[in-house]
């Protein structure tokens, strides 16, 4: 079993950064694949971003691609999504997920604000 803490999040202005993180603890975080995803007030959790558990495949939604940057430091057990440009449309809530096999796991959120 794993244990997720998202961080990082907070009020940004448009064409601003954020880096959030994935904190791990309780088991080998580095077995783990790992999404980042995203829910809006009034809409469907949806995918932004995943890493695979060697941190060499990575896959972003359409909207995030060349925005945003997923990686893993396995020495701390901790999974990065930097964010650049944002805009107001990526306000939301942002949830970490880990999955190996047939288990998945989520953290508890970070809420993002993109807005002036």
């Amino acid at each position: 079993q794993v244990q997720l803490v998202e961080s990082g999040g907070g009020l940004v202005q448009p064409g601003g950064s954020l880096r959030l993180s994935c904190a791990a603890s309780g088991s080998t975080f580095s077995n783990y694949f790992v999404r980042w995803y995203r829910q809006a007030p009034g809409k469907e959790r949806e995918l932004v971003a995943g890493i695979d558990s060697y941190g060499l495949g990575t896959f972003y939604q359409p909207s995030v691609k060349g925005r945003a940057t997923i990686s893993r430091d396995s020495a701390k057990s901790t999974v990065y999504l930097q964010m650049n440009s944002l805009k107001p449309e990526d306000t939301a809530v942002y949830y970490c997920n880990a999955v190996q096999g047939v288990f998945g796991y989520w953290g508890q959120g970070t809420q993002v604000t993109v807005s002036s």
